[in-house]
């Protein structure tokens, strides 16, 4: 991978890439308040669940899929994926915030002094299915700037590890350093999540997280809220 495609891919994971990211909780919020994550320790066995049953078996392999679909120019796989991957969020603010962040992913990509030279970027199905996830216009990207497809999810699953840490520190309250030592306990296990991921069929690609369901579900009422649903 050149190095200006390393550089790119970090720009891709930036927590200050203004896709909003920062604004969700993804059910964090709730199960904070309702007394479910309540230290350090809560918030690893937490995102650890969700590494397993949703960012490994559903997020990476689809970003995998529609990396390929972006290389090959193939719309309709590209469409599928998008689609499949908005299909399996299993709430109302889980599914706004998949398409919030694919907009506005899109308009980032938009002002890029290259943006005129992509054609999935001038023609509207093609807009219609970046339109749906953050998954999609991050593949498109990746595959564009010809960043390495194993480096390219190894970079979405250290940003969205990343950001939920935020969201600890900023909800239990975690200290800064215990928020660095969580992240610390999950970086010996990240690249095999990544390869198992990249080995995943077809058949075996979803999502089951029925605890972030409830929580997410119970957080769109929640009378007092930090972060959007």
């Amino acid at each position: 991978m050149s190095n200006s495609a390393f550089f790119r891919l970090q720009q891709l994971i930036s927590p200050s890439l203004p896709i909003g990211a920062f604004t969700y909780s993804q059910g964090m919020e709730w199960a904070v308040e309702c007394g479910w994550i309540k230290d350090a320790d809560d918030v690893y066995v937490w995102l650890d669940g969700l590494l397993e049953s949703s960012v490994g078996a559903l997020e990476l392999p689809v970003l995998a899929r529609l990396y390929h679909a972006s290389q090959q120019q193939d719309l309709a796989a590209f469409s599928h994926w998008a689609d499949t991957l908005l299909a399996w969020r299993e709430t109302s603010e889980l599914r706004a915030e998949e398409c919030q962040r694919g907009q506005a992913l899109t308009m980032v990509l938009d002002k890029l002094p290259e943006a005129a030279g992509w054609p999935e970027l001038q023609q509207q199905e093609w807009r219609d299915a970046l339109a749906q996830t953050q998954l999609a216009g991050f593949a498109l990207a990746c595959a564009r700037w010809h960043v390495d497809l194993e480096q390219a999810l190894n970079g979405y699953l250290w940003s969205w590890l990343e950001n939920m840490v935020i969201v600890a520190v900023k909800l239990i309250p975690l200290g800064q350093s215990d928020g660095q030592r969580v992240l610390y306990r999950f970086s010996d296990q990240l690249a095999a999540i990544t390869k198992q991921a990249m080995a995943l069929d077809d058949d075996d690609i979803g999502s089951s997280s029925p605890a972030m369901a409830i929580a997410s579900s119970l957080h769109e009422t929640q009378y007092c809220r930090l972060f959007r649903s």
